[in-house]
C-alpha cells in the first residue's frame, strides 16, 4: 500500500494539481492538510473520478483535514480524544479526522501553527500535541499491534538538520525546546519517523516559503512526517517527499510525503 501526506494549503484552488499528482504518484491512500473549505465546498468529485472514497472535517476557510482512500474507508473519527480547542469561547477547530483505509489507522493531522512563543497559540500547540500524545498511548495500550498511521503537518522540525539554517530561527517557533520535546514524546510513545531512514538530511525539507525565493535557494524545513506504530513501522519498505510537486505556477507550499509499505 502507498500512503501520503501532503498540506495542499487549499483545495480548491489546486484540485487540478491535486487530480494530476493522485495520476502520477499511484497513492492509495493520502491524508490532506489545510483545505481551507467547510465540507459542503470540499470538491469531492475530483476525488471520486479517480476512485477514491474521501471524509472531510472543515469548519470554515481556516485549517481542515482529510483523508481519501482507494482501499477503503471505514470508522471515521472527527477529532481525537481530549483533543483541545482554540478561541472564545473554545471550541475544536478542524484539525484531525481519522480512519481506517486498506486496515490502517490512518490520521491526518494539521498541528496548530504556534505563531510566536510568547503567544496563547504556543501554549494550545504544546497542549495540543500532549493530548495527541495521549491518545495514540491509549491507542497502542489498547492494541499494541495496531496499525496507526499519525500523518500530517506538525509544524515542528524536530532536528536541527530539518531546518535550512538554525541562525534564522533563534528564538522562534517550530524549533523551540518544547516543541522538539513534544514531538520526540511522540516518538518515545512508540511512534517512530517513516521517512527518515529513507530520506535523511541535511537538506531534505518539505516546506518552502513562498516569500523570498525559498524554493530555488533551498531554504526549506521539514515539517510534514508519517509517524507508524511498531506493527505498522515492521511494514514500511520505503519512502520519499515528493520535492518536484512543489515547483511551477499554483504549487502548495509543502510537497507530499510518500511512505509504501509491505503487504501484511
Amino acid at each position: 500500500m502507498r500512503l501520503a501526506t501532503w498540506n495542499v494549503n487549499s483545495v480548491r484552488a489546486r484540485s487540478e494539481r491535486i487530480a494530476a499528482w493522485l495520476k502520477r504518484s499511484d497513492v492509495d491512500v493520502v491524508a490532506l492538510q489545510e483545505t481551507k473549505c467547510r465540507d459542503d465546498q470540499f470538491p469531492t468529485e475530483v476525488f471520486t473520478g479517480l476512485g477514491y472514497e474521501v471524509v472531510h472535517h472543515g469548519l470554515s476557510q481556516w485549517n481542515g483535514v482529510a483523508i481519501a482512500s482507494r482501499v477503503g474507508v471505514s470508522d471515521v473519527r472527527v477529532g481525537f480524544p481530549g483533543q483541545p480547542g482554540w478561541g472564545d469561547p473554545e471550541e475544536a477547530e478542524a484539525r484531525a479526522i481519522g480512519a481506517v483505509c486498506g486496515g490502517v489507522l490512518v490520521w491526518s493531522l494539521y498541528v496548530p501553527n504556534g505563531r510566536e512563543v510568547d503567544h496563547p497559540h504556543y501554549a494550545y500547540k504544546l497542549q495540543w500535541l500532549a493530548r495527541l500524545r495521549e491518545a495514540g498511548a491509549a491507542w497502542l495500550a489498547e492494541d499494541p499491534q495496531a496499525q496507526i498511521a499519525l500523518c500530517g503537518d506538525f509544524n515542528i522540525a524536530p532536528q536541527d538538520d530539518d531546518v535550512w539554517d538554525m541562525a534564522e530561527f533563534e528564538g522562534r517557533t517550530h524549533v523551540t525546546k518544547p516543541e522538539r520535546d513534544a514531538f520526540q514524546a511522540l516518538v518515545d510513545t512508540g511512534f517512530a519517523d517513516a521517512v527518515r531512514p529513507h530520506a535523511p538530511g541535511p537538506g531534505v525539507y518539505t516546506y518552502w516559503d513562498y516569500k523570498g525565493l525559498s524554493f530555488p535557494k533551498r531554504k526549506g524545513m521539514r515539517i510534514d512526517f508519517v509517524l507508524s506504530s511498531p506493527a505498522l513501522s515492521a511494514r514500511v519498505s520505503g519512502a520519499v517527499i515528493d520535492r518536484e510537486e512543489r515547483k511551477g505556477k499554483g504549487a502548495s507550499d509543502h510537497a507530499p510525503v510518500i511512505v509504501d509499505l509491505r503487504p501484511e
